[in-house]
């Protein structure tokens, strides 16, 4: 369960620093723009999506640990890969947050002087975004491969 909590810390961790430096630039625009409020406003957002993502992938390695019903536990070396399948995801999430958010911020100076090209500034941070879910697919993946049949171990305490 560590690596699925691991993931939701890096995957937040990085939302809330790549928001905070979006924020920190979106006031400097909108202290002299305040009409480009709703063009900042999805910028500043974009890097929140990855504490999203650390969230989906801790519930996919707890739901396929069976870890709400508490009735299969996993062999060891599963349990260590899926910690290391956490460790990844949030290492991922946590990076390409705040990599999102200092490339939104730096196109909100594109959208300040030009707000015309609002469409293409949402489009440079989106590119980032690619590599978080990526990220997030591949640990969904690793997460099914590794907890197919034959790789968990039933709990006697439990089993019927």
């Amino acid at each position: 369960m560590a690596g699925a909590m691991l993931a939701v810390l890096g995957g937040c961790v990085g939302s809330a620093r790549g928001i905070r430096l979006a924020a920190g630039q979106s006031a400097g625009v909108l202290s002299e723009k305040p009409e480009l409020f709703g063009q900042m406003l999805v910028l500043m957002a974009l890097p929140g999506t990855q504490g999203f993502y650390g969230f989906i992938g801790a519930i996919i390695i707890a739901l396929r640990v069976n870890l709400l019903a508490g009735g299969v536990t996993v062999a060891p070396i599963v349990g260590v890969a899926l910690l290391f399948v956490g460790i990844a995801l949030g290492s991922v999430l946590w990076r390409s947050a705040v990599y999102q958010g200092e490339t939104s911020a730096a196109c909100m100076n594109l959208v300040a002087r030009r707000p015309e090209q609002g469409g293409r500034a949402i489009i440079m941070p989106a590119l980032v975004e690619t590599y978080a879910v990526v990220a997030l697919l591949a640990a969904i993946l690793m997460t099914l491969w590794l907890t197919a049949d034959g790789l968990t171990v039933t709990n006697p305490l439990t089993a019927g």
